[in-house]
């Protein structure tokens, strides 16, 4: 049994995104409507998705835009509010992302008891935050210092909006990651949010380190997710889950039942 069976309990996992609206100190962040407005915003996504049938649920600040790779403290420290608040009302496994600062992530599911983060952990990357350095040695000693031994990683190696400045191909990168980061998983993306992951890509991701657990990270929709299931151990769906599949709305209910009972069918025939 994998840790992805141990923690969802289903075979093919959909981790849905709960996307929080602009915290305190971004641009977007609404000063008259305040945090209380961003939890209620959240809570009624989190209904949504829970009611529609999900098997996890991931917290991000993905209307943080534009995102900084060193986030401030007043982000983290806000979205610790926010999912502390709605504890209780969580009935799924859940896991946090602070774009884009693994540290961040690392901090807050400590703070917050999730049981994992995605984030970008190994590389450099040319991308539409500047240059974009990682370090994760350092990210790894830091989860063990601050008791995050049980948080599980799930390592985006193809990260939105950015280009690795070496000349290497995916393959190549996803088994040296593998085996010099021992990742609990690995996420493969497509160029932003909502945009489809490259099945080829995928499979020959999943070709060159089948042992790993790979999560298709962007794209998946009611009509792709078979596809794209037949070869990835999960799926994490945000843009598709909400109304007319745009991003800046919120979550549509009705869109993630669909969803879900095509995945529910897909399990079983399998």
């Amino acid at each position: 049994m994998s840790w992805l069976d141990d923690l969802f309990g289903v075979k093919k996992p959909i981790i849905a995104m709960c996307h929080l609206q602009a915290m305190p100190g971004d641009p977007r962040y609404d000063r008259n409507k305040g945090i209380d407005w961003i939890i209620e915003k959240a809570y009624q996504d989190l209904k949504a998705l829970q009611e529609g049938g999900v098997d996890g649920v991931m917290f991000s600040n993905e209307f943080s835009l534009p995102y900084l790779t060193s986030v401030k403290p007043i982000t983290t420290t806000s979205m610790a509010s926010v999912i502390s608040r709605l504890k209780r009302e969580i009935k799924v496994p859940y896991g946090v992302n602070v774009l884009w600062d693994s540290s961040a992530s690392l901090d807050l599911a400590v703070a917050v008891s999730a049981s994992f983060v995605r984030e970008i952990f190994t590389g450099v990357y040319a991308s539409d935050f500047g240059l974009w350095n990682t370090n994760c040695g350092e990210t790894v000693r830091h989860q063990h210092e601050i008791n995050g031994e049980n948080v599980r990683l799930l390592f985006n190696i193809v990260p939105e909006a950015a280009k690795y400045l070496a000349s290497r191909d995916i393959v190549e990168i996803a088994k040296t990651t593998v085996f010099n980061d021992q990742p609990d998983a690995l996420c493969i993306s497509g160029i932003t949010a909502g945009a489809e992951t490259s099945f080829p890509m995928l499979e020959a991701v999943k070709a060159a380190v089948s042992d790993t657990p790979i999560f298709v990270n962007t794209g998946v929709n009611k009509d792709n997710v078979r596809r794209q299931l037949s070869i990835a151990d999960g799926a994490i769906v945000g843009t598709a889950f909400k109304k007319m599949g745009s991003f800046f709305e919120q979550v549509d209910r009705y869109r993630v039942e669909e969803f879900m009972s095509t995945v529910k069918e897909f399990r079983m025939q399998r």
